[in-house]
């Protein structure tokens, strides 16, 4: 049996180990990201590269084994066999909290390359971890509402472009990027208020996949459909912590990248944009059917 510590003493004790190993990783990398900046030759850009992505490995290796240590959680895996290394993919995934991060870096670390996120810009601005997301080159986009590009139509298309260049970084090297479709974390109030027609999944946003596909669909070898279930319910990031969650499980399918979708104009081609959405919502009907048989398997 897990042995267990006060939550009055596990919740900090885990976040001073996280916040630890978080600095002891970042300085190395910061000291390696300026010497990449500074000497834009390929090969020591590659080897500098490589070296910031075994820091990020090792990194993730250590917190999964402090959460692992600290904490009962059992894991579920199926679908990893077969994965590489030195292989490329889109990883799609449903969202129901911030632990499906923590969840899925520990999944998938050191079986494939690792996942970069897509992040909102403003995420830049955090402590440490925004300046070291920005030294691994993770894309940083800027989501622009209806009234904004009402306002200013010169900036139509620029979130498109931003994709394409973020992408352009990764051409030539293996590399993992991870799309959340729903674009936001499940909640009741977000299921109900966007008439979702699935019942533990809110309406996929096939844009954002259409635009990695079409910037280096060619170059990515697969796409990884990835399910993550909590049967105790979603949880939060101090249920991790605190040792509150009990079971994951995870389920990951490799699906080929159909040829018709690589590339294609999303945002003026009606006719391949309708091709595309139809494809994602096919994804997500069988997504929302298997996480009922997850849900359906640990409650029997």
């Amino acid at each position: 049996m897990h042995a267990r510590l006060p939550v009055w003493l596990q919740i900090p004790l885990a976040f001073l180990l996280i916040a630890a190993n978080t600095l002891a990783h970042t300085l190395p990398l910061f000291a390696i990201a300026l010497l990449k900046a500074l000497l834009p030759w390929a090969p020591w850009r590659r080897g500098c590269s490589a070296l910031l992505a075994g820091l990020v490995e090792s990194w993730i290796a250590v917190n999964s084994a402090l959460i692992g240590g600290m904490t009962p959680t059992r894991f579920h895996l199926e679908g990893l066999d077969g994965l590489r290394r030195d292989g490329s993919y889109l990883v799609l995934g449903n969202h129901q909290s911030w632990v499906d991060i923590p969840v899925l870096q520990k999944v998938f670390n050191r079986r494939i390359p690792f996942m970069r996120f897509f992040l909102k810009r403003q995420l830049i601005w955090v402590p440490v971890l925004g300046l070291a997301w920005w030294a691994l080159d993770f894309p940083f986009m800027q989501r622009l509402d209806r009234e904004t590009l009402k306002k200013h139509p010169e900036l139509r298309g620029s979130d498109v472009e931003a994709t394409r260049r973020a992408c352009a970084k990764y051409r030539g090297m293996p590399v993992t990027v991870m799309n959340f479709v729903e674009g936001t974390r499940f909640t009741a109030e977000k299921h109900v208020g966007r008439v979702s027609p699935f019942a533990h999944l809110l309406r996929p946003k096939a844009g954002g996949v259409a635009f990695v596909l079409d910037a280096m669909g060619d170059a990515l070898q697969a796409i990884l459909d990835v399910t993550v279930v909590y049967p105790g319910g979603r949880p939060t990031m101090m249920d991790l912590l605190a040792g509150r969650i009990r079971e994951v499980r995870v389920q990951v399918r490799e699906r080929p990248i159909p040829a018709e979708l690589q590339h294609g104009d999303y945002e003026n081609d009606s006719a391949f944009r309708a091709r595309f959405q139809q494809w994602v919502n096919a994804l997500w009907i069988e997504k929302d059917a298997l996480i009922a048989r997850m849900l359906a398997d640990a409650a029997g």
